[in-house]
């Protein structure tokens, strides 16, 4: 019998890079606009031509940046081992920011960074899976869009994927 692995098996031990799928970025540059920023990416998995990390003009580490002036659209898919630390500095930097500031998490309603994130956010919960680059299977868990900025708090849900939509919806007769 094989080790199973993957996020929910082997938290500690998972790749932590997986990139956003760009069908997915296209969806959300459609309903939030372009994406200026990526706040914590490489120049491989980046969503932007600008971002925070390795490989980037400034190749700080996100946190020692300030994410409240950027100006535009952010967008984060944060290592998903780091989620409290990235999802704490979200909720204190753009909560109020006139842009709007993205942040991709597992829906998970139980963890006291959720439950933060929904005081400052509005939570778009994901209807449709993601599998992210580099995996052959969609992620195991619901996740979960926040926004902030422009002082938005509030819960909905979104199917992203319009073409997968069309499956949910029952056709006129």
């Amino acid at each position: 019998m094989s080790k199973k692995t993957g996020a929910a098996f082997d938290r500690k031990n998972s790749r932590q890079d997986w990139g956003t799928p760009p069908e997915f970025i296209a969806a959300v540059e459609k309903r939030f606009g372009s994406i200026d920023l990526d706040l914590a990416a490489t120049s491989e998995n980046s969503v932007s031509t600008h971002h925070y990390g390795p490989g980037s003009d400034c190749e700080d580490d996100a946190f020692k940046r300030d994410w409240s002036v950027s100006k535009g659209t952010q967008f984060l898919n944060p290592p998903f081992d780091s989620i409290a630390k990235f999802s704490a500095k979200m909720c204190h930097e753009c909560r109020d920011r006139r842009g709007f500031s993205l942040l991709l998490v597992p829906a998970s309603v139980d963890a006291n960074w959720f439950r933060k994130c929904e005081e400052y956010g509005f939570v778009l919960i994901l209807e449709d899976r993601l599998t992210f680059v580099g995996s052959d299977q969609p992620y195991p868990k619901g996740l979960a869009l926040i926004v902030f900025g422009f002082g938005l708090v509030g819960r909905g849900r979104w199917h992203w994927d319009f073409r997968k939509r069309k499956a949910y919806e029952r056709t006129a007769k």
